[in-house]
């Protein structure tokens, strides 16, 4: 073996060196080549989606810048429709109410009006029928008292002229 003196080991220790920072130099300069490429790449990949997106975008903008003011238009034109339409229906409830209250009246007025007619009706009834009943049971009480002298009449006048025959043959008896 040769003899290593200090100089050849700092030599050798200086190479070694030297050798590990041109392969860390290779490596880094091989980071660099591929970090340039997929920075180009990309750089390309956006370029390309900027150019194919843009469009859409100043598109859209220009649709909603178009568009924007129609719908406002239209929202104020529903909330003024929304609006009529609840006084509309406050109109509604309050001619509902008047016209319920009016039928109310109305149908008291016609419950008292029946009911007077009713009453009327019934005491009218009431009074036929004693104006009438009354001389019908006095006809029927003379008619009844006509009968009872005619009868007793007959029987005191079939009694003279039968004293002879016997009351078995005489139907009226």
């Amino acid at each position: 073996m040769p003899n290593l003196d200090n100089q050849t080991v700092q030599l050798a220790i200086v190479a070694a060196t030297a050798l590990a920072l041109l392969l860390q130099t290779i490596f880094l300069l091989a980071i660099l080549v591929t970090v340039r490429k997929s920075a180009r790449s990309l750089k390309d990949e956006i370029e390309d989606l900027r150019s194919s997106l843009m469009p859409i975008i100043y598109n859209t903008r220009d649709l909603l810048a178009r568009v924007t003011p129609q719908v406002e238009a239209t929202v104020e034109d529903l909330a003024q429709m929304a609006k009529g339409m609840r006084v509309q229906t406050e109109d509604l409830q309050a001619s509902a109410r008047e016209v319920l209250d009016r039928l109310r009246v109305q149908a008291g007025r016609v419950d008292s009006m029946v009911s007077t007619v009713l009453d009327a009706v019934d005491r009218t009834g009431g009074f036929l029928t004693e104006a009438v009943n009354k001389p019908v049971r006095q006809i029927s009480g003379l008619l009844a008292s006509i009968k009872a002298v005619v009868e007793s009449l007959r029987a005191s006048e079939f009694g003279q002229h039968r004293s002879s025959s016997s009351r078995d043959d005489d139907p009226f008896v």
